[in-house]
């Protein structure tokens, strides 16, 4: 058969051929909607993950710089004890009498009665 007697054919119009059609469009619909729900579904997934890993990254930047944060802090905290430690020190130092005296002699030249004071300046400042 040629291609000219092959436009000349009639298809036969029968119950089957009719329902044999019509399955076959049924076939054809339920894979496009298929293929559009997977897409649909993809897409919807794909927008899901990114969601999660924009968040992800995000929260795991701000664990870092609090981490660098509570490091910090933490400096700060063993600094302040060491003070506290040494103002301890200096509260109970300031309870004696004789560290008093000390200290006044020493930052206000103050003296005992009948002591003279000299200044002596250091050989560091003099030359």
């Amino acid at each position: 058969m040629s291609a000219s007697q092959k436009g000349n054919l009639a298809q036969l119009q029968s119950n089957y051929i009719n329902a044999h059609n019509k399955q076959e469009e049924a076939i054809a619909r339920k894979r496009r909607g298929l293929f559009r729900r997977l897409i649909a579904f993809t897409v919807l997934g794909l927008l899901i993950t990114y969601g999660f890993v924009s968040t992800l990254i995000s929260q795991n930047s701000k664990i870092e710089e609090n981490r660098l944060v509570k490091l910090e802090l933490e400096k700060e905290v063993a600094s302040l004890k060491e003070q506290q430690v040494m103002l301890e020190e200096e509260i109970i130092k300031l309870d004696d009498d004789e560290y008093i005296a000390k200290i006044a002699r020493k930052d206000y030249f103050l003296s005992k009665e009948g002591e003279i004071i000299f200044k002596i300046a250091d050989d560091s400042t003099s030359n």
